[in-house]
């Protein structure tokens, strides 16, 4: 058989399939020393291993078979997989709200080419509609892809870019905003439009997947159609990430963008509110907030655009026996801002005190957040807190790291004069700091314990 029947296959591998004239593509059964397996022969990436045959079993779930465990196959079928997105004329409907999707590279709506590797993303209207039909009976789809960058190469120019995009369609008519966005740093680019998209008349929703369309679990038409229908019928006009609120797929939490944090590599659930709660819950069939002193959706096109930020700014998670090099070459390589993430309510060694002195001196400014993630900086508590104040570092209240970060970079994007920085930084926008944290704003319960799993059998079963 031609080699293009063995795409990305090579080695042991490649041997393998071709004394058993199995394709790439072809439906297989597969003996093995641990049972058998059957299944859709899938490609290889060029840079994988020689030592396993990937197989698409019947959940739709992908398996690597060890090529030293392999007995026998013989192909029982062959068809060819198609990754062109289906597309179809996106329909508009009289009546239902215009919304605008920007896309910056996430793969909301994609499928695999399991030969590369690579994301085939699905992002022209056309696309969209065949891959999530139920799009069209919530609003009237347009889209705009601004960039194809993973989300870990999102950073201040992308950041600007979308503020001002954003500002246009608002100015335009458009009745919601949805960014796709990859999950990684989801909430850096949420907190930044916070700052830099202010006064909104209309939402501006943030969502991603944590697994691709084509697993059978993927959350990404889920959160697609809960995006839209938060964008186009909702009534809060913030900044907010759409992401899944339980495991399952019940509804959708809508985070706000300064208190939002993805907790975990892989659940679908990942993207949590830190002290506070979510502003409300999402299903296709509507918006229930969760909380009342949100901002509503106005009819005026009214918007503040502030596209403003200074790259050089870094963040410090402190260590036992950091050395003071850390921040001395910070300092050295022209670093205008450092958010230092302390333990406890706000601590480092005394090691670093000097470092901390040079740096002030020098005019940097250096705010101090907690690893706790919960609760607030308290300085004063503690000598350490006091020494550490009275060196120049300003506690950050209860802003989270990251949204101290970007906060930080924006407002040294806007002026140099540390006590004017130290007024932006210390007057809240949208609750990146609060009054207090709400008696529910920290649950984390232990499995294991005998109530919770009392709680968990009676409502999750």
């Amino acid at each position: 058989m031609s080699e293009d029947f063995f795409q990305g296959y090579k080695g042991q591998s490649l041997e393998l399939l071709k004394k058993y004239n199995v394709r790439v593509w072809g439906q297989a059964e597969i003996n093995t020393t641990r049972g058998e397996f059957k299944g859709t022969v899938l490609p290889r990436s060029e840079n994988d291993d020689d030592q396993h045959i990937v197989v698409k079993i019947i959940t739709g779930y992908n398996i690597g078979i060890d090529v030293t465990t392999i007995t026998g196959m013989k192909e029982t079928g062959y068809k060819k997989a198609n990754y062109k997105i289906p597309e179809k004329e996106f329909p508009t409907t009289p009546g239902l709200p215009k919304v605008k999707l920007l896309g910056t590279g996430g793969t909301i709506a994609s499928r695999l080419d399991y030969r590369t590797g690579a994301v085939i993303p699905a992002f022209t209207p056309g696309e969209l509609y065949g891959a999530v039909p139920e799009l069209a009976d919530i609003c009237n789809l347009t889209t705009d892809k601004l960039f194809a960058v993973f989300s870990e190469n999102m950073g201040p120019e992308q950041y600007k870019k979308l503020a001002i995009a954003i500002g246009k369609e608002i100015e335009n008519g458009i009745d919601g905003i949805i960014i796709g966005h990859g999950t990684d740093t989801l909430h850096y680019t949420a907190a930044a439009l916070t700052f830099m998209v202010q006064n909104s008349p209309v939402p501006i929703i943030l969502v991603g997947s944590q697994r691709s369309s084509d697993r059978p679990s993927s959350d990404a038409a889920l959160n697609l159609m809960h995006a839209a229908t938060a964008a186009g019928h909702g009534d809060i006009a913030e900044v907010m990430v759409c992401m899944f609120g339980p495991t399952s797929d019940e509804y959708g939490f809508l985070h706000k963008g300064t208190r939002v944090r993805k907790m975990h590599s892989s659940y679908r659930s990942t993207f949590r509110t830190i002290g506070d709660i979510p502003v409300a819950t999402v299903t296709r069939k509507g918006v229930v907030p969760q909380k009342l002193d949100y901002k509503p959706r106005r009819k005026d096109r009214n918007v503040t655009i502030m596209p403003y930020f200074e790259e050089k700014v870094g963040m410090l998670y402190y260590y036992t026996n950091m050395q003071p090099d850390m921040i001395d070459s910070m300092v050295d390589n022209g670093y205008k801002g450092i958010i230092m993430i302390g333990t406890g309510l706000g601590h480092v060694n005394k090691p670093i005190y000097p470092a901390i002195e040079r740096a002030v001196q020098k005019g940097v400014v250096i705010y101090m957040t907690v690893q706790t993630l919960w609760g607030y900086v308290h300085m004063f508590v503690y000598d350490t807190g006091r020494d550490l104040m009275a060196k120049g570092i300003v506690p950050a209240e209860n802003m989270l790291p990251e949204t101290a970060y970007i906060k930080l970079g924006w407002a040294l994007g806007q002026t140099s004069d540390t006590e004017k920085v130290k007024e932006i930084m210390l007057t809240p926008i949208n609750d990146e700091i609060t009054p207090r944290e709400p008696y529910n704003g920290y649950l984390i319960y232990q499995g294991g314990v005998k109530e919770v799993e009392d709680f968990i059998r009676k409502y999750h079963k």
